[in-house]
């Protein structure tokens, strides 16, 4: 079973130094997916902005600058309030959203305590399913099986007698 950790909240998309606009918007972390955080700005339009980065560029955020590129995050004062700001870039445009570090960090703490940095790889059942994938089917490997039901012909097979 997998445990889904979200937050609504509102941030601002900043505009300009002097003007922004609140933008509501969910944090979603599911364990099926535990390297990544999912946030869903509703803009004003029938279809929500959807955005995936991973989740230890946001724990990072909060404390210090960091990423590069589509996704860059850094911790700032705002007329004395502490904030996260996300810059945003992809092909449709750039937005800069401002977030309250309060909430942000209340958030990701949850998501932590559900799965831990670096028990990530545990959630995504590989030991699970290799050993599915090495298990024993009639006291033979899956590789063993594997190997005998090989249809191409190995490179020591004997022409047919009378070719």
């Amino acid at each position: 079973m997998h445990t889904v950790v979200e937050r609504e909240l509102e941030l601002k998309l900043v505009l300009s130094p002097e003007r922004s606009i609140p933008v509501p918007a969910r944090l979603t972390y599911r364990t099926d997916d535990p390297y990544a955080v999912h946030v869903t700005f509703h803009v004003g339009t029938d279809h929500p902005v959807d955005w995936t980065f991973a989740r230890e560029l946001l724990v990072e955020g909060v404390f210090r600058p960091c990423g590069h590129g589509d996704v860059r995050i850094w911790p700032t004062k705002v007329d004395g309030r502490s904030v996260v700001l996300m810059a945003l870039s992809s092909p449709d445009g750039d937005a800069l959203l401002e977030a309250p570090s309060a909430q942000v960090s209340a958030w990701l703490e949850r998501t932590l305590r559900v799965v831990p940095p670096g028990s990530e790889t545990g959630q995504l059942g590989i030991d699970d399913g290799l050993a599915e994938l090495l298990a024993t089917t009639t006291g033979r490997s899956r590789a063993e099986e594997l190997y005998l039901n090989d249809p191409w012909p190995s490179d020591e097979s004997r022409p047919e007698e009378g070719a």
